[in-house]
């Protein structure tokens, strides 16, 4: 018995031979050694449910009953069962009635805890937690459990009250030296010095806590972009929802790849392993038996490259601010000015200058990017990866369900004597759905060979149709629904084999015409054991026995691996045919004729002896490209990103739809899975940038593949659906998982998840991540010419002797300009659509390049020297300092502030490309800014605590026109570099004399 951990993962073993016996009543089958792909747990107690979620790697999302492996859910206490029986699984023993008044005594039951679940039998567990191990939970049942229990969650309720967190604001040793200041101020009977400053304090410390909390939600809301989902047993039917909604006693099925839901007690499987390299470092799975505990525990997320490079100068910032300040004080000191002003003017400057919400606003930035990300279908689970986004040199994308639709539809049968059906209807609707061989319909066993191949691809399948909804693999559920149109319009046909396989699959099919009819066949076969699909095998196959005792096997896959194991062909009703290397010729030059059509391939056997196979046939399955591909790939193409196609199917049907997304011309180099394995890591650096098409490969090819373009220096995005994908999305600077057909492992360990498995959603995600850290460019230029400018202007004013052009309490008002909705609506400004286009920012090249320090130099410059000339001029006319001339500069300063911000709405484009009014946030902000600073100048209360008073209309109108000079300039410097990167280059050649 084993009590499930924490963050652990259900490793995929080579080959699953494992037997698990499972018996269903009324009227199911009984199928005993079935090949477990799926595992049975108790769950036990949802609150050790972590963030980083255990999984299961890798198999089909759906299987049939047959596959079936359970556990059962025991997670907190649980209202009891009235006058409901508790069946023992094999013991057929019944729990007894809960009465009336039991019930009223003891409503709820205690969870079982780990030692409890790990000692008692499954029966016992069952039994305590009063649940029916076959049936599972009634729907009635449910809701009572979760009304008492709640969901199965942690409880994320923030315990640490919001009052306690604006009063942490005040624990800044910047803050305590303001505190003092103004309590110094208090003490010398300055008492309005003391107020302003304390307000000034207040004002800071209230944008500093509305940041910080703005952030924490904002990051919260990350974590509910991906919920994770579960499947169950309840009512008796196995149902997928939310892993919240799981609840006590819960039958929980588990395939390979799946996410551990809960805390489970295992109750049926056989060779489990378990991945425990998350916490023990251990690279080997770990075989599990009962009464395997462990404890668990808990991972911290790193913080992103970008946030690291942001803290690392943010602290190189403070260290030269702190710098000049000191010097800025003591000269202030040994000229004689007062020391307290002094004092207060260096602490307000610090306050100012370091750039302490650096980081904060830059993870803002990438959260609220994600956020973004996931409207658009791209969901990034790891921060890191939104900066990589804008690096990214090629993408390795898979064919099936990226760059097609996969919708798959078989289109054409062709049996091993030749027979070919054309099949109408599109999708998985049985609407207008045909199989014609010529002019003649394809009906039951009407032609045999037909049938057969049919029938075999029916049996060898585990997909379910469901009320015309598909579960399972798009591919399988393509040869489902060719079973049903040919059986769909006659129902007395002998049938058996197709009949029993549907009976597997579905018992109701979705259609009530076949009910009866499966009933009575469902007793003819049973399936023995099932060999998986795997990307390295490409076959899979079931044996089933007939009642007569003799068992036949059944197989499909890929035509050269599927030929392998043949030594005959069927020919109609007749006996098989030796397979002969002519044939073999016949049979491939076949599917290279499906595959030229685009079509993937699928072939089909059986026999008695698994070395000794019939082939039977092969069925042509559409899966058309994707609307919108095509152009998606043009466009990242142009910008210099290469797009590679790695998919399984063969040469003639990758080649086919590459040509239909523009992706392969003819002469274009393709490389096979085969010929990767013959190269040295060398040889395939040597060729990869010339391939385009990597076909007939697997999961160990893309690693390889991954590792060898790492190696030539590009940044590599993978695409991956499957547990094998993990290692190659983990190596790839960008792993990006499939969220409709990928394993829950793998989405675990990619970076994105593509939640419509889209190539268009990829190009989304591109363009976000560029514009995401193009806006934290622009914050970042703002905050840094403001800070170089507030500097600065103390510092030339000191070492000039001019007195302090700004107060303690405007150089703290400047603070919250430069920190607060301004600087930070930059970092939301809506994506430019055309930074798409722009080439690959190189990974190895800093933000702050000397294009960077320049533009901030420039700008800084003209705050300084237009702040000092208003200052000067003020200032000359009386030869002292007064609140007129603060005021003028102390506006002036912040009119800078603002048009300098709206400067920095982008480096690239002119104001008028990118829309002066599209950031809305921006536009709010700034007004709001020029209204607080109107009331500072304007207002009797705030003119005392500020030391300002009223200006002219012509003053307001003169600084607004002075301080636009640092928007004009910063525009003239775009547009000549737009009109230098448009200019031709002439070459002029110098006549050659002979």
């Amino acid at each position: 018995m084993c009590l499930s951990p924490m963050n652990t993962t259900l490793a995929e073993e080579a080959s699953w031979d494992a037997a698990v016996s499972l018996s269903f009543e009324n009227g199911n089958a009984t199928l005993p050694d079935i090949s477990s792909s799926r595992h049975s747990w108790i769950s036990c107690d949802y609150n050790l449910k972590s963030k980083s979620s255990k999984t299961l790697p890798n198999t089909k999302k759906y299987l049939s009953l047959t596959n079936v492996v359970q556990f059962l859910s025991s997670s907190e206490r649980i209202q009891e069962r009235e006058s409901k029986e508790c069946q023992n699984n094999n013991l057929n023993k019944t729990a007894t009635t809960i009465s009336a008044s039991e019930l009223n005594r003891d409503i709820m039951i205690q969870s079982l805890s780990a030692l409890q679940a790990s000692t008692l039998s499954y029966v016992e567990c069952a039994n305590m937690l009063r649940t029916d191990i076959k049936q599972g939970l009634s729907s009635a049942e449910i809701v009572r459990r979760q009304k008492y229990n709640g969901y199965n969650e942690f409880d994320i309720r923030d315990h640490y009250p919001i009052w306690r967190k604006y009063l942490d604001q005040f624990n800044n040793p910047l803050i305590i030296l303001l505190l003092t200041s103004a309590s110094i101020s208090l003490l010398m009977g300055q008492s309005e010095d003391a107020i302003s400053i304390t307000v000034a304090i207040v004002i800071v410390v209230t944008v500093g806590f509305i940041q910080e909390y703005r952030s924490e939600k904002t990051l919260e809301h990350l974590n509910k972009l991906v919920p994770p989902t579960c499947h169950a047993i309840r009512d008796g039917h196995e149902m997928q929802f939310l892993a919240r909604e799981l609840t006590l006693g819960d039958i929980v099925l588990l395939n390979i790849g799946d996410r551990i839901p809960a805390d489970l007690r295992l109750f049926e499987a056989y060779d489990l392993q378990v991945d425990e390299s998350s916490f023990t470092g251990e690279l080997e799975p770990r075989h599990k038996e009962l009464l395997s505990v462990r404890d668990h525990i808990h991972a911290l997320a790193p913080k992103t490259p970008l946030q690291n490079s942001m803290d690392y100068l943010g602290k190189q910032l403070s260290l030269y601010s702190f710098a000049i300040i000191i010097i800025i004080f003591f000269i202030g000191l040994f000229q004689g000015r007062n020391t307290l002003d002094m004092f207060r003017i260096a602490v307000s400057l610090a306050v100012a200058a370091i750039p302490e919400g650096l980081p904060i606003v830059v993870a803002v930035t990438l959260a609220i990017g994600v956020i973004r990300m996931a409207s658009r279908r791209a969901v990034v689970k790891k921060l890191p990866a939104v900066e990589a986004l804008g690096c990214v040199t090629v993408i390795c994308s898979d064919k099936t369900g990226t760059l097609t639709k996969n919708e798959m539809t078989a289109v054409v049968v062709v049996s091993a004597d030749g027979q070919i059906a054309d099949v109408l209807g599109v999708g998985y609707s049985l609407e207008g759905g045909l199989c014609t061989v010529g002019s003649e319909r394809v009906v039951g066993y009407s032609h045999p060979s037909i049938s057969r191949v049919i029938e075999i691809g029916c049996i060898c399948n585990n997909a379910v149709m469901s009320d015309g909804t598909l579960i399972g693999q798009p591919t399988e559920g393509a040869l489902l629904v060719l079973g049903m149109k040919v059986i769909m319009l006659q129902l007395d046909l002998n049938l058996p084999l197709l009949y029993v396989q549907l009976s597997l699959v579905d018992r109701s099919i979705g259609c009530d015409l076949f009910q009866t009819q499966l009933n009575e066949q469902v007793k003819n076969y049973k399936l023995i054991r099932e060999i998986p699909f795997t990307s390295e095998s490409k076959f899979m196959a079931v044996q089933c026995e007939h009642l007569n005792g003799r068992s036949e096997l059944f197989v499909k896959g890929a035509l050269d691996r599927v030929l392998e194991m043949c030594t005959g062909y069927l020919e109609g009703n007749k006996n098989p045919l030796k397979l002969t290397d002519v044939a073999k010729e016949r049979f491939i030059e076949v599917s290279r004729s499906l595959g030229l059509r685009g079509l993937r391939v699928i072939a089909l056997a059986c026999g008695y002896n698994e070395r000794e196979l019939c082939y039977a046939g092969m069925v042509g399955i559409m899966d058309p490209p994707r609307p919108g591909v095509a152009e998606s790939i043009e466009i990242v193409q142009s910008a210099g990103v290469k797009v590679k196609m790695v998919t399984g199917d063969a040469l003639e049907t990758a080649c086919s739809i590459g040509a239909d997304l523009k992706l392969f011309t003819k002469g274009d180099a393709c490389l096979s899975g085969s010929e990767i394995d013959r190269m040295t890591d060398l040889d395939l650096e040597r060729v990869i940038k010339s391939i385009t098409i990597f076909y007939r490969s697997s999961p160990k090819h893309k690693l390889r593949i991954v590792k060898a373009l790492q190696n030539l220096g590009d940044v590599v995005a993978m695409t991956g659906d499957g547990v094998n994908d993990v290692i190659a999305l983990k190596k790839a600077d960008i792993g990006i998982a499939m969220g409709s057909t990928g394993t829950d492992v793998c989405k675990e360990a990619a970076d994105m998840i593509l939640t419509d498995d889209n190539f268009y959603t990829i190009q989304a995600a591109i363009e976000e991540g560029k514009g995401i850290y193009h806006n934290i460019t622009n914050f970042v230029r703002f905050q840094l010419s403001t800070s170089v400018a507030a500097l600065s202007l103390i510092a030339i004013s000191t070492l000039f002797e001019f007195e302090n052009p700004l107060n303690a309490m405007q150089i703290l008002w400047i603070n919250i300009i430069m920190d607060g909705p301004p600087a930070q609506s930059l970092g939301v400004e809506p994506v430019d659509r055309d930074i798409i286009r722009q080439p690959p920012r190189d990974v190895r090249q800093p933000m702050i390049d000397n294009a960077f320090v320049t533009n901030i130099l420039i700008s800084a410059t003209i705050i300084i020297t237009g702040t000092l000339s208003v200052f000067y001029r003020e200032m000359s006319t009386d030869n002292e300092v007064t609140p007129r001339d603060t005021t003028m500069t102390f506006t002036c300063f912040v009119l800078f502030d603002m048009w300098n911000a709206l400067a920095c709405r982008s480096s690239r484009k002119l104001i008028w490309e990118i829309g002066l009014l599209r950031n809305r946030m921006f536009c709010f902000a700034v007004s709001g800014s020029i209204f607080c600073q109107l009331a500072v100048i304007y207002v009797p209360p705030l003119q005392k605590i500020f030391q300002t008073e009223a200006l002219s209309f012509y003053d307001l109108v003169f600084l607004t026109v002075l301080t636009s000079s640092v928007f004009i300039v910063a525009e003239t410097r775009k547009y000549l570099e737009l009109k230098m990167k448009k200019m031709p280059y002439v070459i002029v050649e110098e006549p050659t004399n002979f």
